[in-house]
């Protein structure tokens, strides 16, 4: 069959979930209410839906007063019964799959269970919904006509008990439907190679001679295989290599750092960069319009929402709303409800609404990682965003960084300490200082009052790492490639002490 044709009947049967689309789009809440009511009834027979007795739930409000919030520390005993081969305990369906997950800091690692309604109604459903929307956008795409380039995790698959457990990726990869196959690159058999480094050798090897017309993967480490497939290649852009290459689709750290880098490297105007979010625990939204940093949320994963206003979480305060209540730009943490049986888990991630009609969101952090040692709410959609900027007026280019705060000490005012690896490093780190510094007060009001007239903090201080010092740091803990993250900000001075040691020894 030409793949001409291939294209076209690609495309016919991915826009013809627009419909459903548009469904959730009309009526979100109401969509909202019967999927909580479906996983409620559902999950009646299992361990936890007879503690809870998920079967006399008729309301939003009867679900709130019994079923806490529950962090994975909280749920792990749950987990681990499955883990050992026990099914019904959250899930009414037998579960094997489990996405293992430390998270960006976490040495403890996690076990996220993955159903097979997880992996088709939430986890393929989005990958197909990502094509679905950019197709809709983008009528003249041959998206189809060449193969997209995946760069996941490193983690093979393990079994235990008869369960089985990797990285989400990997999972993905291992029960990929057909169509999906055959339109990727590299093979699953270099997809799940372990070891990062070969890796990297084998996929150049194996796409390079591709015609690879998307690619996909976190930005930070797709950024590093494509300078090592130019360096390769001798060429000087992606373009010259693949020359049908039409979109980036990207999630798991802010573009914002990385933005110019790639388009350095692909220079063309109409070349187009989509968003996601998602995580081992789901997916959650997807970028649905061109040259947009707002991400849908997509309502009928098979995941129920709710939401904590970062002004009160954590507090005795706590304020928990359902999505019919939520506000435009407060940062939320998310709290979901899943078809793999997370009942009100508290994932981690922070989000901020900027549409409410429909339902689009930005990702700016995580509960764990911003900075509010003197009150100043930094959160990392702050950081991202400042040294973007930063970058653009001193044309420097940042490889990574993570922030921590100076503690006060005796009559010292305090201050956050920046460790950041340059590309191309500012001919003056002074004035790139300071510009970070102001960008950072006009984004966030409460580090302004702070900073104003050096009141509690005193300016900013920026070290310039050394040559390839975060991925020594990733790579002594074995936590090279895939999903695995750079802390951007802490609370705390551990993971900038251990960066300011290694760059110490090594210089």
């Amino acid at each position: 069959m030409p793949l001409s044709i291939i294209n076209s009947f690609a495309s016919w049967v991915l826009k013809q979930r627009i419909h459903q689309i548009e469904l959730f789009l009309k009526y979100p809440n109401e969509v909202q209410e019967e999927l909580l009511h479906n996983l409620l009834m559902v999950s009646e027979n299992t361990i936890i839906g007879k503690q809870y007795d998920f079967s006399s739930i008729n309301s939003y409000q009867t679900f709130v007063e019994r079923v806490p919030i529950a962090t994975y520390e909280e749920l792990q005993p749950l987990i681990e019964r499955t883990r050992q081969g026990e099914q019904g305990v959250f899930w009414e369906t037998p579960i094997k799959w489990f996405a293992k997950s430390s998270g960006t800091t976490n040495a403890k690692s996690k076990f996220i269970p993955v159903s097979t309604e997880a992996l088709e109604d939430c986890h393929y459903k989005g990958s197909k919904d990502l094509l679905c929307l950019y197709l809709n956008n983008n009528e003249d795409s041959e998206l189809f006509l060449g193969k997209s380039l995946r760069l996941g995790g490193s983690s093979q698959i393990y079994e235990n008990n008869n369960t089985f457990f990797g990285d989400l990726s990997a999972i993905l990869i291992e029960n990929m439907p057909i169509w999906a196959e055959f339109s990727s690159t590299p093979s699953s058999k270099t997809s799940l190679m372990s070891e990062w480094e070969s890796k990297i050798a084998a996929i150049i090897n194996e796409t390079k001679n591709e015609n690879v017309t998307s690619f996909a993967g976190v930005p930070s480490w797709m950024l590093v295989l494509m300078n090592k497939v130019l360096e390769n290649t001798g060429k000087d852009n992606l373009l010259e290599i693949w020359p049908n290459l039409e979109v980036y689709f990207h999630g798991g750290v802010s573009f914002s750092p990385y933005k110019d880098q790639y388009k350095k490297i692909l220079p063309s105007k109409d070349f187009k960069y989509y968003e996601i979010y998602n995580a081992s625990e789901g997916f959650f939204a997807i970028q649905d319009l061109n040259n947009s940093s707002d991400l849908l949320l997509m309502l009928d994963y098979g995941i129920f929402y709710e939401f904590i206003s970062m002004d009160t979480f954590g507090t005795p305060n706590q304020k928990v709303v359902r999505l019919a209540d939520v506000e435009l730009n407060k940062n939320y943490a998310i709290v979901i409800t899943t078809n793999s049986g997370l009942w009100r888990y508290l994932i981690g991630d922070t989000v901020r609404f900027t549409s409410l009609n429909p339902y689009r969101i930005r990702v700016t952090g995580r509960t764990k990682h911003h900075i509010n040692v003197f009150g100043e709410e930094l959160m990392v959609e702050n950081t991202d965003q400042a040294i973007a900027k930063a970058c653009q007026i001193t044309h420097t280019e940042v490889i990574d960084y993570t922030v921590a705060p100076i503690f006060m000490q005796d009559k010292e005012k305090g201050a956050h300490e920046w460790m950041i690896e340059f590309k191309k490093e500012p001919a003056d780190v002074g004035l790139f200082q300071k510009v970070l510094d102001e960008t950072l007060q006009t984004l966030n009001s409460d580090y302004e009052a702070k900073r104003q007239n050096n009141m509690t903090l005193n300016p900013l201080v920026v070290n310039v790492a050394r040559e390839n010092l975060f991925y020594d740091w990733l790579k002594e803990r074995d936590k090279l490639g895939g999903q695995h993250k750079i802390p951007r900000l802490s609370n705390q001075r551990d993971y900038l002490e251990q960066l300011k040691e290694m760059c110490a020894v090594k210089s």
